[in-house]
């Protein structure tokens, strides 16, 4: 698993893919790590290299996941809100739409002289996470933000490269 050539991406690179792909403002800061717990639903985007590697991983709570995909399918704020505040789950329409943020996000992890990158599966919150990978959430490598997303709310973010 360890090629040691994908890099962290830097704060300021993440809240550029996100406004660019939401075309909104977005306020990225330095956060705490994002880590799935009972009362904590999260979702997880698993990336893996060429020869099916897992080497990084995007590790966003509700509030992220919500609002990056809501305001990305431009959904009504409110709705996003309710799923974060009163649902405590996403609705097939936000995962469909989380799935395609997650998966521009791998561009992150493609820099030159690293192997390429590419989504191999999105966890939405709630779904079980298999042992490995839930295992690899705790990697030391990792880069844990706040961001706000203008409009519509905050969350929290984690990439966490599992090596």
């Amino acid at each position: 698993m360890s090629n040691g050539t994908v890099l962290l991406p830097a704060a300021k690179d993440v809240r550029e893919m996100l406004e660019g792909l939401v075309g909104r403002s977005v306020t990225v800061a330095t956060g705490a790590p994002v880590t799935p717990a009972p009362d904590r639903p999260v979702s997880v985007a698993v990336y893996v290299d060429p020869h099916m590697a897992v080497n990084a991983i995007c590790v966003m709570d509700l509030g992220a996941s919500a609002y990056t995909g809501g305001a990305l399918a431009l959904l009504p704020p409110g709705g996003c809100q309710d799923a974060v505040e009163e649902d405590g789950e996403l609705s097939g329409m936000l995962v469909e739409a989380l799935h395609e943020v997650v998966n521009v996000l791998s561009a992150l992890f493609n820099t030159p002289g690293a192997p390429h990158s590419k989504l191999h599966k999105l966890y939405a919150p709630g779904d079980d996470l298999p042992g490995d990978i839930e295992g690899m959430l705790a990697g030391f490598n990792r880069l844990d933000v706040a961001l706000e997303v203008q409009g519509y709310g905050k969350g929290a973010l984690s990439l966490v490269l599992p090596y």
